[in-house]
């Protein structure tokens, strides 16, 4: 059989990978596979390879980044390195150039194993390694050298089947691996080594013959067996006077020899060495397919818990803690949440980063369900509960993807009367404890926030009725080296009142004025200052002058002293749900339902989820999932574009019956505001009594023949919306005469809140 020299598979790979790519970009036009390349040190010979593998990505079109650290790099640097790289959802791939070239000792195993599994386009971590000798081969990425001999041997068409396979040396980057991936594609293996004995005679025996050993022409031609395959992976330099540069460079095989007795052999260079960077490459590109199907819309790989259901259904508290919660990024994984997108705190809570708003733009948008509900009590109604239950139903019982949005409740009613708002019963959040109580803290840091405003805010209206305006701006825009000279937040200032202007000495008296003075109303502060100082006030507060308080009004003052010294919207389908208690009948049930239907509801089921979980929401769940699939048909009640008043008429008169609106000189004031600041086509949200369609709960049925008073308009700009309160509507509950927080304590011993529900 006359001899065949393997080469030039990899102008095929590259072509081909290119292709692959373009195509990504047909369907992700922003979309490019990423591949960083990490060497420490400056060795000629991976400066070398490093230059062939950034050639050959840029050829496929693969973004490729050549990290270099210097010879100085510590262990901890190369680490954080590759954790930052690990974080970076727009990189794909990640190889550490062989060997680490520094003054240090850094363990070149743990840096290895450091990248991340999904990401190691090498194929060298642990992971991967033991992937490929359990035989996972479509799980795992292959190291390339050994994969692209792979490649080579299927060029030749032999099949592998029965076939005997000698490889020697047992590195981990060729020889390991290269025995496993023969191993797994039925050829029976033997690893050679340096303590071999009789390597010769090995040899020998073998149809196939992969080296990579680094011994210069170490192989005989004739030790082969007349028409083995010759897999040559050593890359070595030789001394040759002929040569210009006096050196050459040869393989493991004695090539002349050799080329006698094969039928199939590589050259070197130019056989293995230009496979493993395409290998290097369709890794990179196979890593990106990953990535971008990771992207596609699809069922979640949430692995759902069941729950073990107790009657009589126990305490909220008493569920929650027998449940043991996932780890939450477990489940951040499980929803196709990445790492760098999930700050965790602790086990059982994250944050999801916004720049993950980000890389989902592509996603069509989820369906939004509104769980909501009318004639509210103390204790609630549900609407937590009902949440987290059809959201369990969703998920766990039909198989889709599904979240709840629920806000961290307020501290007035967990303390209060109506107790946490983490839901209950078998569909509630859990840890509830931390869910009621602190979270993430978020709410204590806008509290801070709050107060460094308020603060800010009272010192610099000290500052502005104690000194002239020329005093305040020689202190805000100092001299500092002969010149004044405005910071960048003092010249966006100036922007946004509309004076393009840098030089601080071009400002007019005018200008200067509006600079160094804030547009506060003092009105609005609540604060009554002690003339004489700027370190003692006193705060006074009225309480009691709603008419709701029935005419009971205290005052109340405190000092703080500082010692000398120290320094709506209607056009929704209606889906309605019955949380029954243990006396309702079947009939009444039914009857309800029926009731709800004729009203106009899509749909009308009794649901069970505080006691049964998901499954006693199935039917809710059903019922909104179909109501879901109809045609969205939503619009405002109104034009959105007209005036507030019009709007909150338009409300008033076509949902509440009212004949008009009186707007009292508070609620004008805000119209007047809000319209000058650009809110007037925001959407109303209307704040009044839920115990009657007028503003007065003592009217009940459909009461007619009333103007409804507007007291107050407030905005809630980042939501989107204007709320006007109606009436003596308070915004803010009280506390009753036996609130929850007299049965809550703290076990010191265990850390355990008692007392929630």
């Amino acid at each position: 059989r006359p001899l065949q020299i393997i080469c030039n598979l990899c102008h095929q790979v590259r072509g081909r990978l290119k292709d692959e790519v373009e195509g990504m970009r047909m369907t992700h036009p922003n979309f490019k596979p990423g591949l960083v390349v990490l060497q420490v040190g400056d060795r000629e010979d991976s400066n070398l390879y490093i230059s062939m593998k950034l050639k050959a990505a840029a050829e496929i079109g693969i973004s490729a980044v050549h990290v270099k650290l210097p010879r100085t790099a510590t262990e901890n640097e190369v680490m954080r390195r590759v954790m930052e790289v690990n974080e970076d959802s727009k990189i794909h791939g990640l190889i550490v150039q062989l060997p680490l070239d520094s003054v240090h000792t850094i363990n070149t195993e743990r840096i290895i194993n450091s990248v991340a599994p999904e990401k190691d386009v090498d194929g060298l971590t642990c992971i991967n390694a033991g992937k490929l000798a359990r035989g996972d081969l479509g799980d795992c990425f292959i190291p390339c050298t050994p994969n692209g001999c792979m490649e080579l041997i299927k060029q030749t068409g032999v099949s592998l089947a029965g076939k005997r396979a000698v490889v020697i040396g047992r590195s981990k980057i060729v020889g390991a691996p290269m025995h496993d991936l023969l191993l797994w594609n039925h050829a029976t293996v033997l690893t050679c080594h340096s303590k071999t004995a009789d390597l010769a005679s090995e040899v020998g025996k073998a149809d196939i013959l992969v080296t990579g050993i680094g011994k210069p022409e170490m192989v005989r031609g004739e030790w082969l067996k007349d028409g083995a395959i010759v897999i040559d992976c050593g890359i070595n330099t030789i001394t040759d006077s002929s040569r210009p540069s006096g050196k050459r460079i040869v393989g493991d095989v004695h090539y002349d020899s050799a080329k006698d007795k094969a039928a199939f052999i590589t050259p070197v260079p130019g056989g293995v060495g230009p496979m493993t960077v395409a290998m290097l490459m369709q890794n990179t590109v196979l890593s990106a397919k990953h990535f971008l199907q990771a992207q596609e819309p699809g069922k979640w790989n949430i692995n759902y818990t069941n729950l073990n259901l107790q009657r009589p259904v126990p305490s909220d508290v008493t569920i929650s803690r027998s449940c043991v919660p996932k780890p939450i990024e477990c489940l951040a994984e499980e929803v196709g949440l990445f790492s760098d997108e999930v700050e965790l705190y602790g086990r059982t809570k994250a944050k999801v980063q916004l720049k993950t708003i980000d890389r989902l733009q592509a996603q069509p948008d989820g369906k939004y369900v509104v769980v909501t509900g009318i004639t509210p009590t103390p204790l609630g109604e549900g609407k937590s509960t009902t949440t987290i239950g059809l959201v369990q139903a969703l998920g766990a019982h039909l198989k889709l993807n599904a979240f709840a949005c629920v806000r961290q409740p307020s501290q007035g009613p967990t303390f209060g009367i109506k107790g946490g708002a983490a839901g209950g019963g078998y569909s509630q959040v859990i840890p509830m404890e931390e869910f009621n109580l602190h979270l993430t803290g978020d709410i204590h840091a806008i509290t801070a926030a709050n107060n460094l405003v308020a603060a800010a805010i009272d010192a610099r209206m000290f500052h502005e009725a104690t000194q002239s305006d020329k005093a305040l701006f020689n202190r805000l825009v100092p001299m500092t080296g002969g010149q004044r000279k405005f910071s960048p937040v003092q010249i966006n200032r100036l922007e946004k009142q509309g004076i393009k202007k840098t030089d601080p000495s071009t400002l007019t008296e005018e200008e200067i004025t509006r600079f160094v003075r804030l547009d506060i109303d003092p009105e609005s502060i609540t604060w009554q200052r002690v003339l004489d100082t700027n370190d003692r006030f006193l705060r006074k507060i009225t309480i009691g002058q709603s008419p709701t308080e029935k005419g009971f009004t205290r005052t109340v003052t405190f000092d703080l002293i500082l010692l000398a010294g120290n320094g709506p919207t209607l056009a929704f389908t209606f889906h309605c749900f019955l949380i029954g208690h243990v006396t309702d009948t079947k009939a009444e049930l039914d009857l309800i339902c029926k009731l709800a239907k004729e009203a106009g509801a899509f749909d009308a089921v009794h649901c069970s989820h505080w006691a049964d979980g998901g499954a006693g929401a199935a039917d809710l769940a059903r019922a909104v999932q179909k109501a879901a699939d109809l045609p969205n048909s939503f619009k405002f009640l109104y034009d959105i574009e007209l005036p507030i008043v019009d709007k909150i008429r338009i409300i008033a008169q076509k949902i509440y019956g009212a004949d008009d609106i009186e707007l009292l000189p508070e609620a004008q004031h805000k119209v007047d505001l809000y319209s000058k600041q650009g809110f007037a086509s925001l959407p109303i949200c209307m704040a009044k009594t839920h115990l009657s369609l007028s503003h007065d709960a003592e009217k009940k049925g459909v009461p007619t023949g009333f103007v409804l008073p507007i007291r107050d308009i407030r905005a809630s700009v980042g939501a989107g919306f204007l709320y006007p309160l109606v009436g003596t509507m308070p915004t803010i509950p009280g506390l009753p005469t036996r609130p929850c927080f007299y049965d809550i304590d703290l076990d010191t011993e265990s850390g355990e809140v008692h007392g929630l529900f």
